[in-house]
This record gives structure tokens, C-alpha cells and sequence, in this order.
């Protein structure tokens, strides 16, 4: 993908096809695509390059339209019941006044259905990415880098996981041509599920790829924290009330004590007299304890015992007691006994205590990256559904039409327009595309019933059965897995 696009000589036009599937327009060369490589000039004639993508709705995956597999035992024969046309190949409207690319009638259970069908260029569009780690990548609004080139933020920790928000139309748009050109090429291999380096200011270096576990600073991230450490206390209070005196669970969130916890008192569990050096919340949960880090549950710690002040034998502490360490995932542990001056020292961890850390493990979940794909459907958009595009987007809003990306469920935001985000997971392999304006290439479909798509003043006359709209183009038929 070139940084620029060739300005040639109009005179030469002869033996090139024009295209208008963007604000680029290029010129193509006989056998040459254009700079999206999404269309091309196959014998003079300006062609989509990939074969439009349609999903099979069988009685065996319950109607679903799931991801996928190529279907290896189609006889290349429609059934109008039998099958979903995706925006996937299916070509644009740009510009604005064109009809979708497709706009199909189908007859789903019984009820006569209209689906328009297009590949949305979406310059407001950005990927939101959900990181599974206790580990630190930086502060948050710190800008995240790919190549040097500012791309997004890191935005909020939620339960177990750190938030980056890339893209959106001010790095697309707002900044300089490179700056923009890697927002695009960001956004895309995100989209793709192929792996990207990013860098934090300020904070980590981070290989993301959707459904991998994420590496950062090279070390590849396996489970997800079970809760935090006031939760974890809570779920494994009445085991480890059995097997030691006092636990603490390390976590840059929430630190949970044991003893002091509300899970310990309604056990029955006896002071300790440990203090802990953090900020107190409520009894047994503590804020602060260290900076964010790599260490213990997402801490800068290292040792564990640094974050507790002496034991107070006024309080509960005596020798011989059991003291059980761990972070919120059970990968760091560490088992004391106090002595006689009440001085916590390291000793073998028992097979019993082990197995309860154990359980912490086996609760968790693995550690992944998750890509969202979030973008707003403006006018080409809409235009090409309905000549008066604020009806489609009531429509949307009344849940009457259905709003698809190459056949997935899609989440839209309430709110003016239409904001979606989708998993990018859950859409056929090789759906995203990009034009070098720069922006994003995405299928999306609207279904509703053939009674409501006249209503909203649809494109009658561009309505086609499935047979007729697909008899000449090149098709790729994909299954839901079993």
C-alpha cells in the first residue's frame, strides 16, 4: 500500500478504467487494481475484486449467522431461504445518490424480507481493544504509538483488563498524512486479527493480536485475574480459613486481608494483628499499597512482605502463625510462619495450601486480546437504503431493521445516527479493507421486512431476488462451524 496515489495523465485514459468507489478516483491499468486493491480492470471493465460473501442459514446452527467455514459441498445453487448475502465483496455506494450495491428480497420464516447490502467507507471508525492483564502498560490517556506514529490512547483499567481506544476520525483525519495512514494501516490488522506493535508512552511495549493473549514487554500474558483481591478472599475464604491463620491477596486495585475481611469475621476468624501499609477502605480491603507495575498482582512489589508493617501481639499476632501470600491469578505465592519475635519467615508451603492456590489458577480464564470494531454510519450509508436517510436510522432505532457486519450481530449505541461495534472475531476472514483517503472498508447490512423498506422509502426499484442479484459475480459461500 503506497503512501501515495499516482496522479496520471487523463489523456492515457484509453486503456484504463476509471473508478469511482472512492474519493481517490484512480486510473487502473489493464489486469491492475486500484490503491485499495479492492477494485481492479479486468478486461476494460472496472470489477470487484472479491467475491461477495454469503452465509448459510440452516435448521442445524438455529438461523444464526456465525463465522465460519467454507462450505465445500455447494453445488453453486441458490435457495432464497437458504442463504445470507454480506456486504463482504459486495462494492460500495460512493458516491452518495447510488442505491446499495445489493439490495436483496429474501423470505425468512415465512416473512418477505428486503437486505440492503453494501461495504461501508468509514472514516469515523476506530478499534477498541481489551487487553486481559494485572500487568502496567502506562497512564491512562497516554498516547499509544505504532511506528512512532501517534494512533490512540490508553483509555480505562476495567476487571482484569486494560482499555486502548485506536483510531477514530481526529488520528484518521486530524493530524498529518502519516499519522494517518497508520491510524489506517492500525485499525486494519487489529480488524484483520493480525498482530500489531504498539507502543505506550510512558508505559509498555505490547504485541496484540485478536484472540492471542497478549505480550507486553515480551512476556505473554496467560490468565486473567480470578477477581480482585477482595474478591478473591471472598471466593476462597472458606477454604483457606481451614488451612492458615492469615491470607492477603495482592492486587494494585483492591488488597484483601483475610482476617479483616467481611468474609473472615462471619467465619469466625481471629485477629491476626497484621498491618497492612496502604490506604484503608473498609475492613480487609486496602487501595494504594504500591505503584502499578509488573510485579505482584500488577504491583511494582517484588517481595510481598513489604507492604506490611511489624505484627501486634496486642492484636492477635503470636508465633507459629501462617501467613499465605498471593496475587489475584495464584502465579505469584509465597508462604511465611511468624517466629518468636513475630517476624514473618519464609517456610515450605504445604500440598494442601497449594492446591487451594491452585484453585485460584483453574478459576481463571485465559488471558486475551479482544478487538472491537466500532465506526458510525453516515450518509453514503444510508443513502444507498433510503432516499431520505434519517428514516433508516428511526427504523434502526425502533428495532425494525437490523443492522449486520458481513452477517454478525452488531451492538448499536442508543443516541443520534447509527454507532455499531462489532467483534471482529465474529465477521468473515478478510471482510476489512481500507481506502488510502485513509479510512476503513466494512460490510454492513440492514434487514427489515419488504413492508417497512417501502416505508422508509427504499430503493423499490432496485430490489432484486438472490438468484438474480448474484447469478453474475464471483460468490464465496461460508457455514457456520458446527
Amino acid at each position: 500500500m503506497s503512501d501515495d496515489v499516482d496522479v496520471v495523465d487523463e489523456s492515457d485514459v484509453g486503456v484504463k478504467v476509471r473508478c469511482e468507489a472512492c474519493p481517490i478516483r484512480c486510473f487502473i491499468k489493464p489486469g491492475a487494481t486500484g490503491s485499495c486493491d479492492r477494485y481492479g480492470n479486468v478486461d476494460g471493465v472496472l470489477t470487484r475484486m472479491d467475491p461477495v460473501t454469503v452465509l448459510e442459514i440452516t435448521k442445524e446452527n438455529g438461523g444464526r449467522l456465525v463465522p465460519f467455514a467454507v462450505s465445500d459441498d455447494w453445488d453453486g445453487e441458490l435457495v432464497d431461504d437458504a442463504v445470507f448475502v454480506t456486504g463482504a465483496g459486495a462494492g460500495t455506494t460512493y458516491p452518495d445518490y447510488k442505491p446499495a450495491p445489493f439490495i436483496v428480497s429474501s423470505n425468512y420464516a415465512g416473512v418477505d424480507t428486503v437486505t440492503t447490502v453494501t461495504e461501508g467507507i468509514f472514516s469515523y471508525c476506530s478499534a477498541r481493544v481489551k487487553i486481559d492483564t494485572d500487568r502496567y502498560v502506562g497512564p491512562e490517556q497516554a498516547t499509544v504509538r505504532a511506528g512512532g506514529e501517534a494512533v490512540g490512547m490508553v483509555t480505562t483499567g476495567e476487571y482484569g483488563s486494560q482499555m486502548l481506544s485506536i483510531g477514530g476520525v481526529n488520528h484518521l483525519t486530524g493530524g498529518t498524512k502519516h499519522e494517518g495512514l497508520a491510524t489506517m494501516r492500525t485499525i486494519l490488522a487489529l480488524c484483520r486479527a493480525e498482530e500489531v506493535e504498539l507502543e505506550v508512552e510512558g508505559g509498555s511495549q505490547l504485541r496484540l493480536q485478536a484472540g492471542k493473549p497478549p505480550i507486553i514487554d515480551g512476556h505473554v500474558e496467560e490468565l486473567m485475574r480470578v477477581g480482585c483481591g477482595s474478591a478473591t478472599v471472598g471466593m476462597f475464604a472458606k477454604t483457606w480459613s481451614k488451612l492458615v491463620d492469615e491470607v492477603v491477596v495482592v492486587d494494585d486495585h483492591i488488597t484483601g486481608v483475610l482476617t479483616e475481611h467481611q468474609a473472615g469475621a462471619v467465619l469466625g476468624m481471629p485477629p491476626s494483628g497484621i498491618k497492612v501499609i496502604g490506604r484503608r477502605s473498609t475492613p480487609g480491603r486496602y487501595f494504594n499499597i504500591a505503584e502499578p507495575g509488573a510485579g505482584w498482582g500488577g504491583t511494582t512489589l517484588t517481595d510481598p512482605l513489604s507492604i506490611l508493617g511489624p505484627f501486634n501481639a496486642a492484636k492477635g499476632a503470636r508465633p507459629g502463625l501462617r501467613l499465605l501470600m498471593t496475587s489475584t491469578t495464584g502465579e505469584s505465592v509465597a508462604y511465611f510462619i511468624l517466629d518468636d519475635d513475630l517476624t514473618p519467615q519464609p517456610a515450605e508451603i504445604p500440598d494442601e495450601v497449594v492446591a487451594s492456590v491452585a484453585r485460584i489458577r483453574a478459576n481463571c480464564e485465559p488471558a486475551l486480546t479482544t478487538v472491537l470494531f466500532v465506526a458510525g454510519a453516515g450518509g453514503s450509508l444510508r443513502a444507498g437504503v433510503s432516499a431520505e436517510p434519517v428514516r433508516l436510522t428511526r427504523s434502526v432505532r425502533s428495532r425494525l431493521t437490523r443492522v449486520t457486519c458481513g452477517g454478525a450481530a452488531v451492538y448499536v449505541w442508543p443516541g443520534g445516527g447509527i454507532t455499531f461495534m462489532v467483534d471482529v472475531l465474529s465477521v468473515p476472514k478478510d471482510s476489512f479493507g481500507f481506502v488510502p483517503t485513509p479510512a476503513i472498508v466494512a460490510p454492513i447490512e440492514f434487514t427489515m421486512s419488504r413492508e417497512d423498506y417501502l416505508e422508509l422509502g427504499g430503493h423499490a426499484e432496485a430490489i432484486r431476488s438472490i438468484d438474480d442479484a448474484l447469478r453474475d459475480v464471483p460468490v464465496r459461500r461460508l457455514s457456520a462451524r458446527g
